[in-house]
């Protein structure tokens, strides 16, 4: 049997085992029933698309533990993402007092549709790299916490940097 035919196997055993515990978790983290479905759903997406652990799926002593942390994580992502869209809708606000009009509203979906490209480039990057990146831009974290923070290098942290940097560039040249 092929590698990837296992891994998807796995992902169905692990899904049709802890699905609903998942989702059950998250509803009480969560307190909403269609966030903690939506976020349960890309757990198991963040799983499907990412490396099978070293020793497999199908052999993980805490399936539970790696399905929560997989979840905390996307949680933290979700919650990053909440305030860079806050972030930019306070400046659109500000601006908004400080000019004579209002930015168009062809304008404010150019800049959500910019956002939106930014936040699927991230996406794109490994985790430890877009981590680096969200440290570094949002929480204007210096280069050597950041390294400490991830446990890599600050040459490491810096090649994360520039990844983030490119991709992002990428996108809203050709988005």
């Amino acid at each position: 049997m092929l590698a990837a035919e296992t891994h998807f196997q796995d992902i169905a055993a692990l899904y049709r085992q802890h699905h609903s515990w998942l989702n059950a978790w998250l509803r009480r983290k969560l307190g909403c029933s269609e966030q903690a479905a939506d976020l349960a759903h890309d757990t198991f997406v963040r799983i499907l698309n990412a490396r099978a652990p070293a020793q497999g799926l199908a052999r993980l002593d805490a399936p539970r533990a790696y399905l929560s942390t997989t979840a905390q994580r996307l949680l933290v992502d979700r919650a990053r993402h909440l305030r860079i869209e806050q972030s930019y809708l306070a400046g659109l606000a500000a601006m908004a007092g400080t000019l004579d009009g209002a930015p168009s509203p062809e304008a404010v979906l150019i800049a959500l549709q910019s956002l939106q490209q930014l936040s699927a480039a991230l996406q794109s990057l490994p985790v430890k790299g877009r981590e680096a990146f969200l440290l570094h831009y949002l929480e204007d974290a210096s280069q050597p916490v950041i390294a400490a923070q991830l446990g890599v290098s600050v040459r490491m942290v810096q090649k994360y940097l520039a990844q983030g940097l490119l991709r992002c560039h990428q996108v809203l040249d050709h988005g």
